[in-house]
C-alpha cells in the first residue's frame, strides 16, 4: 500500500499518521499534487461532508501592539500603513459582526491586538459579546485577546464565549527566532487556560516564515496533542514594514501540500484556511476546499480578502455548501469528548478553586472591525503596502497581492462580507 493509500485509510478511521508519513506529504512532487488533494479530500468528506464553515473577523483594536512578532503588521515598530485605532464600542463591533452573519458566517471572531487583556478589557469584550448575542443569539463567538491571566478565561466563558483563539504559529524549536517578547510556553499556557475553562481551543500555525518541513510537522503534531478543535492554517502575508516582508516562500502547490498534511494529522478536526489564502493560493483556492472545511469570509484583521460574495460563489461553484447555524461542525464523537473533558475540568476547578490546565497554544485569530472610532488614528492614504522590490533570489516581491484593509471596522466604509 503506497503512502496516500495508507494516509487515506488511517484518516477514514480517525487515526494519526507517523511523523515520517506527514513529512512525506510535504515532499511529494507537483505531478502527485492532485492525488494528494484527492486523498485528503476523501478524509475531509468522511468527517465533514461537503460543508464549509464560514467565520468572520472583527478587529476590536488595531495596531498599537507592544509585542515584537516578526510576521505581524501590528507589531511594535511596524512601519506597515495599517489602520490604527483603540477599542471599538460594543454597538460598533456588533454592527460589524452583524454584517458577517448576514453574509453566512456561523462564527464571529473578536480580536484585539496587544500582549493580553486587562480586567477592564475583559469587561469591554463581555459587553461586546452581549450586544452581538442580543442581535444573533445562535452565533458562535471566538475571542482572541493574547495571553490570558488567571480567571480571565472563566469570565469569558461565563459571558457567553464559545472558543478562544491563540495560535502556536511555529515549532517550539524555532519560536524564539520570530518573537522575543514572549515564549512558546506562554502560548501553550494560554491555550491550557482557555481549555481548562471549558472554551473550545482554536489554535493554528503560520506557514511561509522560512521554516523547515520538520518545523511544520512539529507544530501540527503539537496542536494535535494540545487538543485543538479548530486549526487555522495561515499563510504568511509579507507586509512591507515588517521583518518578514521579503519572505515570499510559498507557491499554491506548497500551500495545498501543507493543508493536506494538516488534514491527515487532524482528520476529524476543523481545518480552516485562514490569512493569506488569496495571496498564496490565488486561483487554486477552490482546491483548498477539498481539504479544509472552514474559511474566513471577507476581510482579515489588517488586510483585505476577496469580496465576500466571491467567497460564496467559490464555495457553490466547487460543489460545496455553507454550513448552517444549526449544524454541528465537529463529528459527534469529537463533540462528546470535548463536553466530557470540559465537565471534568469544571469539576476539578470547583474542587480546588482554580481552573485546571488541559492543552495549549497562542496568537491571533486567523492572520493575528464597525464604524469610525472616535479615538481612531488618522488613516494612511496608501491602498497597498509599499512598492515591489527584489528579493535575494532576484524574484519580485508580490506586494501587489497584499492590500491593507481600509473598510469595515474602524472606518466609515461598509465591511466586506
Amino acid at each position: 500500500m503506497d503512502l496516500l493509500d495508507t494516509l487515506t485509510a488511517k484518516g477514514l478511521r480517525g487515526e494519526v499518521p507517523t511523523r515520517e508519513e506527514a513529512l512525506a506529504v510535504l515532499a511529494t512532487t507537483d505531478d502527485e499534487l492532485l492525488d494528494v488533494v484527492a486523498a485528503a479530500g476523501k478524509v475531509r468528506r468522511r468527517w465533514f461532508g461537503r460543508r464549509v464553515k464560514l467565520n468572520y473577523l472583527v478587529n476590536l483594536k488595531s495596531g498599537l501592539c507592544p509585542e515584537d512578532c516578526s510576521y505581524c503588521s501590528q507589531r511594535l515598530g511596524s512601519k506597515a500603513e495599517i489602520l490604527k485605532y483603540t477599542w471599538l464600542k460594543p454597538d460598533q463591533a456588533a454592527d460589524a459582526a452583524r454584517a458577517g452573519v448576514a453574509g453566512g458566517a456561523k462564527r464571529v471572531c473578536l480580536v484585539a491586538s496587544g500582549r493580553g487583556p486587562t480586567d477592564r478589557d475583559i469587561d469591554r469584550v463581555t459587553d461586546t459579546m452581549a450586544a452581538i448575542k442580543e442581535a444573533d443569539p445562535e452565533v458562535e463567538i471566538c475571542v482572541c485577546l493574547g495571553l490570558l491571566s488567571d480567571n480571565q478565561a472563566e469570565r469569558l466563558k461565563a459571558a457567553g464565549a464559545d472558543a478562544y483563539n491563540h495560535n502556536l504559529n511555529t515549532s517550539e524549536n524555532t519560536y524564539g527566532t520570530i518573537t522575543k517578547t514572549h515564549t512558546y510556553a506562554d502560548r501553550v499556557d494560554t491555550v491550557q487556560k482557555a481549555h481548562g475553562a471549558g472554551l473550545s481551543a482554536c489554535s493554528g500555525l503560520i506557514a511561509g516564515m522560512g521554516e523547515s518541513d520538520e518545523d511544520l510537522v512539529d507544530v501540527v503534531f503539537a496542536l494535535r496533542e494540545l487538543g485543538s478543535d479548530s486549526v487555522p492554517v495561515n499563510f504568511l502575508i509579507p507586509f512591507e514594514g515588517t521583518p518578514l516582508a521579503k519572505e515570499w516562500n510559498l507557491t499554491p502547490q506548497r500551500c495545498l501540500r501543507i493543508l493536506a498534511m494538516v488534514r491527515f494529522v487532524n482528520p476529524d478536526t476543523e481545518v480552516r484556511i485562514a490569512g493569506g489564502r488569496e495571496v498564496h493560493l490565488r486561483s487554486m483556492q477552490p482546491l483548498g476546499l477539498h481539504i479544509a472545511n472552514s474559511i474566513f469570509l471577507g476581510d482579515y484583521l489588517t488586510s483585505e480578502g476577496q469580496a465576500g460574495q466571491a467567497d460564496l460563489d467559490m464555495i457553490k461553484d466547487a460543489g460545496f455548501e455553507v454550513e448552517g447555524a444549526g449544524e454541528a461542525t465537529l463529528p459527534r464523537h469529537r463533540s462528546d469528548l470535548a463536553e466530557a473533558a470540559q465537565a471534568a475540568q469544571a469539576a476539578h476547578a470547583g474542587g480546588c478553586g482554580t481552573a485546571a490546565s488541559a492543552c495549549g497554544s497562542g496568537g491571533g485569530c486567523g492572520p493575528c472591525g464597525g464604524h469610525a472610532h472616535p479615538e481612531a488614528a488618522p488613516v494612511a492614504t496608501a491602498a497597498s503596502v509599499g512598492e515591489s522590490e527584489a528579493s535575494e533570489e532576484g524574484e519580485e516581491l508580490r506586494s501587489d497581492l497584499v492590500k491593507v484593509r481600509r473598510r469595515g471596522a474602524g472606518t466609515e466604509l461598509a465591511p466586506n462580507a
